[in-house]
């Protein structure tokens, strides 16, 4: 067989397994237009239809059902075989994708990353950051850092933090103005950065002696991402909605301040999700056994330029 037929099985399993061009194409490192090239010339060389595309997505073929039943096995014990060398060296490699939200950056991947990149150089880091939900599967992410609410129930989830508490924060400028809401319910007559997950408005949670308020809050700003609600914020646009540790360099220095401390909800830490009926990657599961290791010296402080890489280091 030559090397190039071998190389378009390979991204045949890989759309098929997820059922995404998109997704293969991330887990594989190439272009969604080269994969789908590999796709037509495999097809035409086989002189068989293996994939049915539409514009809602992508689906197997009889054909091709039965190809990916064949082939998925042997190609997962390559995968397997290659892996268990790269344990032998010691030595994980390749590419880690992974889905992360803005607290989480800040919280756990940016204490550790220099440490995991310099034990294991021969790992490529790749970060997206985003606050909402996210299919790790079909997405073609190796795994998440996220709440635990985002794990769906096929998927492993290991705690990763310490817990954390949100935050109502402002800055000087926008508090002198309008002054300090005492309850949530004086959030009415505030701007607030509205926050949208899933595109759903977001209200935010609050919590005291028992007690749960969720309040609607209103304002001319809205985001999808923590990382511009505390920009905005800082620019006196109004209140934002923020991860403790995430405000906490803004605080020290005072280029915000906190308010409803009394009423900030409380959670749990953030998890590692990843699938739990796939065998793990190298680069992950060294990544979790660091994690493990060095959770308990897990740093509470952070550097403002490591949270979000070359933006909010020149707020």
């Amino acid at each position: 067989m030559k090397r190039s037929e071998l190389a378009d099985l390979a991204a045949f399993v890989a759309v098929a397994d997820v059922l995404s061009f998109r997704a293969g194409a991330a887990r594989l490192g190439i272009t969604r237009s080269a994969l789908s090239h590999a796709m037509q010339q495999l097809e035409k060389r086989l002189d068989i239809r293996l994939l049915n595309r539409s514009t809602r997505g992508v689906a197997l073929t009889d054909v091709g059902r039965r190809l990916f039943e064949t082939l998925q096995p042997a190609f997962a014990g390559i995968e397997q075989g290659l892996a268990d060398l790269d344990l032998e060296r010691g030595s994980p490699s390749g590419r880690l994708r992974l889905h992360v939200s803005v607290g989480a950056a800040a919280t756990v991947i940016a204490p550790m990353w220099r440490d995991f990149l310099a034990t294991y150089p021969r790992v490529q880091l790749e970060l997206e950051l985003s606050d909402g939900p996210v299919d790790v599967v079909s997405e073609g992410f190796d795994a998440a850092i996220a709440l635990r609410d985002f794990a769906a129930a096929d998927m492993i989830a290991v705690k990763v933090s310490d817990p954390w508490k949100a935050l109502v924060v402002g800055a000087p400028s926008y508090l002198a103005r309008l002054g300090e809401p005492a309850t949530p319910e004086d959030l009415e007559a505030h701007q607030c950065i509205q926050y949208r997950l899933d595109g759903a408005p977001f209200p935010w949670p609050f919590m005291r002696e028992g007690t749960n308020r969720k309040i609607a809050i209103h304002g001319s700003v809205t985001v999808n991402s923590s990382e511009l609600a505390l920009r905005a914020a800082i620019g006196g646009l109004g209140l934002a909605f923020i991860n403790d540790v995430v405000a906490e360099p803004f605080l020290r220095t005072g280029q915000l301040v906190a308010v409803l401390q009394d009423w900030s909800p409380s959670y749990d830490g953030y998890f590692l999700i990843y699938p739990g009926r796939r065998q793990v990657p190298p680069p992950l599961r060294a990544l979790i056994d660091m994690l493990r290791t060095q959770r308990a010296t897990i740093r509470r402080s952070t550097d403002p330029g490591l949270v979000f890489p070359g933006t909010l280091a020149k707020v």
